[in-house]
């Protein structure tokens, strides 16, 4: 797939989805620290890939994930502006059947775009750590779609 040219407001979403990275990716692996769990530095092999890519470590990403595929792609922020494919991770586990989450109870899986802040982050999750995605988006609601503290565990 080609490089991606984003506006200045894509961009800054997509620098709020940074974190749902680094907790998804997290979710196949052990506990760890707990209390330093959210702080934990990239790894040299991790920046060098970035580097090589023509990335900086503090850019921006888009995650995309994909769940008929089982699969999360990290696209990270190029130094021209552009947005390109880091890596794919395998996703260890998701709910529902394939399509959007309507309702309170139905075990789906939010489908959508979602800008991650600061606030709905929770380093101190029982599981690891967690993402309260936002769900319901203003788009959701537009549709009467319901749902709360709907949450990306890693």
């Amino acid at each position: 797939m080609p490089d991606l040219p984003l506006p200045l407001i894509s961009r800054l979403r997509l620098a709020a989805l940074a974190a749902t990275a680094a907790v998804v990716l997290a979710g196949c692996n052990g506990q760890g620290d707990l209390s330093r769990r959210s702080q934990q530095p990239l790894s040299p092999q991790m920046v060098t890939m970035i580097q090589e890519k023509g990335m900086t470590p503090s850019s921006p990403i888009l995650v995309r994930l994909f769940k008929q595929e089982s699969e999360l792609e990290v696209w990270k922020q190029k130094t021209n502006g552009t947005y390109a494919l880091l890596k794919t991770y395998p996703i260890c586990r998701w709910s529902g059947e394939l399509g959007p989450k309507v309702k309170i109870g139905d075990r789906q899986a939010p489908e959508g775009f979602y800008a991650i802040t600061p606030a709905l982050m929770n380093p101190n999750s029982n599981y690891y750590l967690a993402i309260n995605t936002g769900f319901p988006n203003a788009f959701d609601k537009s549709y009467g779609r319901t749902g709360e503290f709907l949450m990306i565990h890693g």
